[in-house]
């Protein structure tokens, strides 16, 4: 009679990053290994929260709520089989097979959670990409990125502004005063561009009757000849008509070579003035 072996420990499988590609892979071996208690799937991210980063232009122009839309980590965990771990990764022992998390601060900066080690048998990397700023001067002191919830919620608390202060003084009294300049000509830039265009309109019709929608300039800037580089030229023509019909200013073969607290410099020279600068270019 053959003796029934011991099983042992199960392996544990960590993944850093809860975007579009973490998350699914968690939820998936969660549904798989996890449920059967075949594996150990845990999920680490710094934020509590995930929404779909291709939708962050909708939550910059206002017109998606980050709480209707947001997919909380802890339910999607409890519902899915893995375990979900707040915190963001500062190091990396491939020896010991061991990842480190710094410690998680509130918003008065205050230790909530402490530092900690997650030991693993199985390491995913899922942590994504960011834009790429190339080293132009200004950017990353004067342009918005897109890259996270949080960074498209403040362009949108500056859009407000923006639009607030204008109409308490009777509309925009400066060159490029609500204007916006969207650097980058991908999906990203051409569907920020127009939403921000709908959102004029919606802001429009709360009565702000000092600002009209035709105060507010969206300009598009793409280094290369035409919008949508890397696809095929006839849906760029598409898109360009489009974006025209809704008055969006395009500056195509333009290279934005500085960035400034009043607006953007392009290689041949031209500047264009803009209040709120989002840099769009370079993922």
């Amino acid at each position: 009679m053959r003796k029934k072996q011991n099983k042992g420990p199960v392996p544990r499988i960590l993944i850093i990053g809860g975007g579009a590609g973490g998350l699914e892979l968690a939820t998936r071996l969660g549904k798989t290994l996890g449920r059967k208690d075949k594996a150990q799937i845990t999920l680490i991210d710094a934020h509590p929260t995930h929404i779909w980063k291709p939708l962050l232009h909708e939550v910059a122009a206002g017109t998606m709520d980050v709480n209707d839309d947001e997919l909380d980590y802890l339910a999607q965990a409890n519902a899915c089989y893995f375990r979900f771990v707040l915190g963001r990764m500062d190091g990396l022992d491939r020896t010991a097979k061991r990842v480190t998390l710094a410690p998680t601060l509130n918003a008065a900066g205050e230790e909530v959670i402490p530092a900690c080690a997650y030991p693993y048998d199985v390491l995913v990397i899922a942590v994504g990409s960011v834009c790429n700023d190339f080293g132009v001067p200004g950017v990353a002191q004067h342009c918005i990125f897109l890259d996270t919830t949080d960074e498209a919620q403040l362009f949108h608390r500056r859009l407000l502004e923006a639009y607030m202060r204008a109409h308490a003084t009777g509309g925009a009294k400066q060159a490029g005063q609500l204007d916006v300049a969207i650097v980058g000509g991908g999906a990203t830039g051409i569907e920020l561009s127009a939403q921000l265009h709908q959102a004029t309109r919606l802001l429009a019709a709360y009565g702000l009757d000092n600002v009209q929608p035709s105060d507010i300039k969206i300009h598009l800037i793409e280094a290369s000849p035409r919008l949508l580089p890397d696809l095929p030229p006839r849906l760029s023509e598409s898109t360009v008509k489009q974006l025209r019909a809704l008055d969006v200013q395009l500056h195509l073969g333009e290279r934005v070579v500085e960035a400034r607290p009043d607006g953007v410099l392009t290689h041949t020279g031209k500047f264009i003035p803009a209040e709120l600068k989002v840099w769009a270019a370079g993922v």
